[in-house]
């Protein structure tokens, strides 16, 4: 079994990007993203700091907005509709959660979607669905950052049988999109999907994201197969785990991505993918 290591792929990713990166630099344009935080979540808090923290390290420009809880939701829309004016931003950021009196759907639909570096704009999604393969320029971080360690671990996609276990906006359904885009056939599974065992050990791509400590043991599993595992959980000791059994698993998968130390490190990376790809795009105009 190989364990996929995102760590290292993630610098690799870096390496490319700080090429780009210096290119935009030479015509005097330095990426530059912000990032509006309403309230004071301790996670969103660590969240902030690691993409402040890569940004610095890339050499692109990023700061943090920062506002109380009571903000309303019309002056949160007003201070989006700034920032999508201000030709020096090419990326914005709008940190969830966001606090419960916000509706977080009507704040992203306010978002230019050529800076929408999340990639959770509507007209972003839509693309995922009906555009031609070349056409997307952007993409959801973490599926996109699942694509990437396939893919440079030679892990075949196009006519393999991949499962999706988890239908989120954020990561299961454009996951979906983004493996259907490079020719996988695709079941996406939920809370309701009968058997869940028995389709699961049909997938040659395994991909959970659904929350749950250590939900998927070996008896989903197929010989062989690539096992992504996308959960953030504890478990009954409190140590951080995902969503995989990795000890019952690790017998069985061909590969297989740890927590932490796999899908993790790439979705901050890939965020920053998308910044220098908003940034050509508008520099292109």
């Amino acid at each position: 079994m190989i364990t996929i290591d995102g760590k290292k792929i993630s610098e690799e990713i870096c390496q490319e990007l700080m090429l780009d990166i210096a290119n935009l630099k030479q015509r005097h344009i330095i990426p530059r993203l912000v990032i509006v935080q309403v309230g004071n979540v301790s996670a969103s808090n660590i969240y902030v700091r690691n993409k402040l923290k890569l940004a610095e390290k890339l050499g692109v420009v990023a700061e943090i907005k920062k506002y109380p809880d009571d903000l309303s939701n019309d002056e949160l829309i007003s201070i989006i509709h700034e920032l999508n004016k201000n030709s020096q931003v090419h990326g914005i950021l709008v940190q969830m959660p966001l606090p419960k009196h916000i509706d977080e759907a009507t704040i992203i639909a306010n978002i230019n979607p050529i800076k929408d570096v999340d990639c959770f704009h509507l007209e972003n999604i839509g693309k995922l669905w009906t555009a031609r393969k070349s056409e997307v320029h952007l993409k959801p971080c973490t599926p996109a950052g699942i694509i990437e360690l396939l893919k440079h671990y030679h892990i075949p996609i196009t006519e393999r049988k991949a499962v999706v276990v988890g239908r989120s906006n954020i990561v299961g359904k454009p996951m979906a999109s983004l493996l259907l885009l490079d020719d996988a056939t695709v079941t996406l599974c939920h809370s309701k999907t009968p058997r869940l065992h028995e389709v699961c050990k049909e997938a040659d791509i395994l991909i959970s994201a659904v929350g749950k400590a250590k939900i998927i043991d070996a008896t989903y599993i197929k010989s062989g197969a690539a096992v992504i595992d996308v959960g953030m959980n504890h478990d009954e000791n409190g140590k951080l785990c995902g969503d995989i059994d990795f000890d019952s698993v690790s017998k069985i998968a061909g590969y297989l991505t740890p927590v932490p130390g796999g899908v993790g490190p790439m979705t901050v990376t890939m965020l920053m993918k998308n910044l220098v790809e908003l940034t050509k795009l508008q520099s292109n105009k």
